[in-house]
């Protein structure tokens, strides 16, 4: 009878291997068949160019002095030395074969799925929601542009290393080891210098303290109960650790003008398009319709009853689930998860001209994706027993499967707009309003094609909607002037150069423009100054030869 005991055991053991594998599998399935088709994407004029193609210490692969500038350059108005070194190490391997960046962004999307899922297992005991909570964080089509994206690796290195750091803590809340504790600390660190939106990680820690983990008095807990103040002094280390990294990034992006002073958004603004996107972005989950790469700020442009509905939505739901956080723990952490892991990002300090990212939802999405799960899991259980339709479970079970088919099949085409610089921007013209960035870009695109005409007409646009867009400005002159049209050309360079006066190339191209329309008196300051900034400028020397000659005549 004993030895019969032993070999069930033992079956079951193996049997729920299986199915812990046959569910790993699952998700290599699903991200795969939303991703895969990256590996014939091209690199895009969205930063690409900054972090790897046009980046000569990037390109030239890993060496002694290519790692030294990754940990002391602010280049891209960020200092996240382990993300350089990932760029780094795709040329190092694959030189400069864009899909081959692609599908490291893609494993590694992968292993934080993956992990996710063994994380969640662990500190639930749930599998069958662990595993529904990262195959929505697996398919869902907010996180494409984390992924699809390659200079947006920032986004899935980070959150592996940020995932791995929760797997570390989970250990050390079981054994309170000295080893695990460094883990979390090596985790953290190394998540922070690939991304600093990490430095909410403490915070959520505190609530995986009370749900899952039950460190803080929930009922519903798996660990030994312990004091708030244990529980907070052991993360003050991650806490200096994370102001540490907001005040590097802060300097960092102040320094390069990242950071929009208060005269471009006031903080009222900034406070409205912040409660307004916390309510978008949960819209966006539940209906991830027109997703676009670049969201233009709507200034004061929101309505007021927007502001004020969002904010009271948001009010509300905090409120219920703080009052409820004994009978729902999962609603709790999972709202305040989201919250939380959104706030670096929310734009309270503006960085950059977007009012939203769909890339910053890759984390916080886990807290959000939890509250549903479970919220809907116990609704099912309460229905079942008090309505006693058994069939529910299964009904719950076949809804959950639909949806990340669906949500797959959105995000496989997500990820096609992203197959080159046209597509990518013509999908977010044709989503949003306003938006100079687009057309600028697109704009750039078709130039670099040849297609002038349309390359000029998106700078034009451009410039109607942002009239200080100066590179549109720039780019319109120096198309002008390749067609002849100098007196036309001088007047956009003018209006660059008026906007930016210490750029060099503008001002030389308003020089030459200038001297081709024998105005060389006006053009000789233009052309000096540019050849202080840039004296092997040949073109930019010559043009200055011509200007003195028109005066000598």
């Amino acid at each position: 009878m004993c030895y019969h005991i032993r070999v069930t055991a033992r079956s079951k053991t193996g049997s729920e291997k299986k199915v812990f594998f046959a569910l790993c599998g699952a998700l290599a399935v699903f991200v795969l068949s939303v991703y895969l088709q990256t590996s014939s994407f091209n690199f895009t004029n969205f930063d690409d160019n900054i972090y790897v193609f046009q980046n000569e210490h990037v390109t030239q692969g890993l060496s002694w002095r290519s790692t030294i500038w990754a940990f002391t350059s602010t280049h891209a108005s960020n200092w996240h030395p382990v993300t350089w070194l990932s760029h780094m190490l795709d040329c190092h391997l694959f030189g400069l074969d864009a899909g081959a960046h692609h599908l490291s962004s893609v494993v590694l999307h992968l292993a934080n799925s993956i992990l996710l899922f063994v994380v969640l297992r662990a500190m639930t005991g749930r599998q069958g929601l662990s595993w529904f909570v990262a195959a929505l964080f697996a398919v869902h089509p907010l996180h494409v542009e984390s992924v699809a994206w390659i200079a947006e690796r920032k986004d899935v290195l980070s959150s592996f290393f940020g995932i791995l750091m929760l797997l570390a803590y989970w250990k050390y809340t079981r054994r309170h080891s000295n080893l695990y504790y460094s883990l979390v600390m090596v985790a953290f660190i190394l998540g922070l210098l690939s991304k600093p939106m990490l430095v909410s990680l403490p915070i959520l820690l505190l609530l995986l303290d009370y749900w899952p983990l039950g460190r803080l008095g929930c009922p519903s807990g798996s660990h030994g109960v312990a004091s708030f103040k244990t529980v907070l002094v052991e993360k003050i280390p991650l806490f200096v650790l994370a102001l540490a990294s907001s005040v590097v990034t802060f300097l960092v992006q102040r320094a390069s003008g990242a950071v929009k002073p208060l005269d471009a958004f006031p903080f009222c603004v900034r406070v409205a398009n912040a409660v307004w996107a916390y309510c978008i972005y949960i819209l966006k989950t539940f209906w991830p319709t027109g997703l676009a790469c670049f969201y233009p700020h709507p200034g004061t442009g929101i309505p007021t009853w927007q502001v004020v509905l969002s904010a009271t939505a948001l009010t509300v739901v905090t409120a219920v689930a703080i009052i409820k956080r004994r009978q729902t723990p999962y609603v709790f952490t999972g709202w305040l998860w989201y919250i939380a892991a959104l706030l670096p990002v929310i734009g309270l300090v503006q960085v950059g001209k977007q009012a939203m990212a769909d890339r910053y939802t890759y984390l916080p999405h886990v807290g959000l994706f939890v509250a549903v799960v479970w919220g809907c899991d116990r609704l099912v259980q309460l229905a079942s027993v008090r309505l006693r339709l058994g069939l529910l479970q299964a009904l719950w079970a076949s809804a959950a499967c639909a949806a990340i088919v669906l949500l797959s099949v959105a995000a496989h085409k997500q990820v096609g707009y992203w197959r080159n610089d046209v597509s990518l921007w013509k999908r977010a013209i044709a989503v949003t309003k306003n938006n100079a960035v687009a057309y600028y870009n697109l704009g750039t695109t078709l130039a670099t094609q040849g297609d002038a005409e349309s390359a000029m007409a998106c700078f034009k646009s451009a410039v109607r909607i942002d009239p200080r867009k100066h590179e549109a400005y720039a780019n319109l002159g120096a198309l002008l002037g390749e067609r002849g049209d100098y007196e036309a050309a001088v007047k956009y360079l003018a209006k660059a150069v008026k906007l930016r006066p210490r750029n060099p190339i503008y001002r030389a191209n308003l020089g030459i423009a200038l001297v081709r329309m024998g105005r060389g008196a006006e053009a000789i300051p233009h052309l000096r100054y540019a050849l202080r900034i840039q004296p092997h400028d040949e073109n930019c020397r010559q043009a200055l030869v011509e200007a003195v000659e028109q005066l000598r005549r």
